[in-house]
């Protein structure tokens, strides 16, 4: 059998400009279309999760829990295992709200429905920055001429120095009304 030698550059043009090529492939739909009424399924069994929860947890839990923590991920419980709710908590504030477990669940249930949610699971760490904590802290308004005078009179007698200076910055905080 002869081997057949390879066709020359022209001839390959000539040859491709006469066969047909195969049509473009079609791109897929886009997967919005195809996932939309799967969704829709699951949120319908499932419910929406953390996302509701986050959407109004400072309502749920109150102010001065939510600015401590934010929830991450409820898992439902499949069978005779119970459901949980993951939250994540700012540093050390971790045993408060260990302690206060039961009624932010009670709260959640609330929210979510009777007995939606069995087990809170506690997780240190960084919380988000939502636009509340994301402000600078308040600075704290000057003591009048009046009550800074008193204040200066009353530690005239003690030396100077970084005790007396404490002891100043003390006085500014009662006299302001602060902490």
């Amino acid at each position: 059998m002869a081997r057949r030698s390879l066709p020359s550059p022209q001839e390959a043009l000539r040859i491709l400009a006469e066969k047909r090529t195969r049509p473009p492939r079609r791109p897929p739909p886009p997967a919005g279309r195809s996932l939309a009424p799967v969704l829709k399924e699951l949120d319908a069994k499932f419910g929406q999760g953390a996302g509701a929860l986050q959407a109004r947890w400072r309502e749920i839990v109150g102010p001065e829990i939510a600015r401590r923590t934010e929830p991450v991920k409820l898992t439902k419980g499949r069978g005779s295992t119970p459901s949980s709710l993951e939250i994540r908590v700012a540093g050390p504030s971790a045993a408060i709200i260990q302690h206060q477990a039961h009624e932010i669940l009670a709260r959640v249930n609330l929210f979510l429905g009777a007995d939606a949610v069995q087990k809170l699971r506690v997780v240190q760490g960084p919380l988000r920055l939502t636009p509340e904590s994301a402000k600078p802290p308040r600075r704290a308004q000057p003591l009048d001429a009046a009550a800074e005078a008193k204040l200066a009179k009353g530690l005239a007698e003690a030396p100077d120095g970084p005790l007396k200076q404490a002891l100043m910055k003390l006085g500014r905080g009662v006299m302001r009304g602060g902490r």
